[in-house]
């Protein structure tokens, strides 16, 4: 299992947009991060910024997925007047952050 970390800007005034538009997410918005093998997918904010988390089989074909989707186009279109979010060139999705620590636990 592969993850997947973005960070954003949340506009000011806009957390609770960001909420309602969260709560009334497309049904086709969860059928392209299901077809794209998203899973454990949470947003967190400080109210200011954004922090997203997902887990999946493959990063770059989770990437590939969501690039190619008009769905995911028209999603990102929608949220531009609550949230700023800077793009990778090379896949088209949000900016992946490093990792630099984990800790797993005892199992």
């Amino acid at each position: 299992m592969e993850r997947f970390a973005w960070k954003a800007r949340l506009l000011p005034g806009k957390l609770d947009e960001y909420h309602k538009r969260h709560d009334e997410i497309w049904p086709e918005m969860t059928k392209v991060l299901n077809d794209a093998g998203v899973t454990n997918y949470s947003i967190w904010t400080d109210g200011e910024t954004l922090f997203g988390y997902y887990e999946c089989e493959s990063v770059a074909e989770a990437a590939k997925v969501q690039a190619s989707s008009p769905v995911v186009d028209r999603w990102n279109v929608y949220m531009k007047d609550v949230m700023v979010m800077d793009f990778d060139p090379e896949t088209g999705t949000s900016v992946q952050l490093q990792e630099v620590f984990r800790h797993e636990g005892n199992a």
